[in-house]
């Protein structure tokens, strides 16, 4: 499933289920955090800002579930 920047969706953590808002879509390899996260336009990687904290997650598609607002 694809996302885009501004989806709300939710994802499992070790708290628990989580949500937040997409603030970028990568389709390219990129540094998160001090180590290379793969990416491409067919597997993207999204970074999501949590809506109870400043953490910002990065995940696949494959972990996120679209939230209705």
């Amino acid at each position: 499933m694809q996302f885009k920047v501004g989806d709300h969706v939710s994802w499992n953590s070790e708290a628990g289920r989580v949500s937040g808002h997409i603030t970028k879509v990568h389709t390219a390899d990129f540094d998160y955090k001090g180590h290379t996260r793969r990416a491409s336009e067919s597997d993207p990687q999204y970074e999501i800002e949590s809506d109870k904290t400043d953490h910002i997650a990065a995940h696949k598609g494959s972990a996120l579930t679209r939230l209705d607002d």
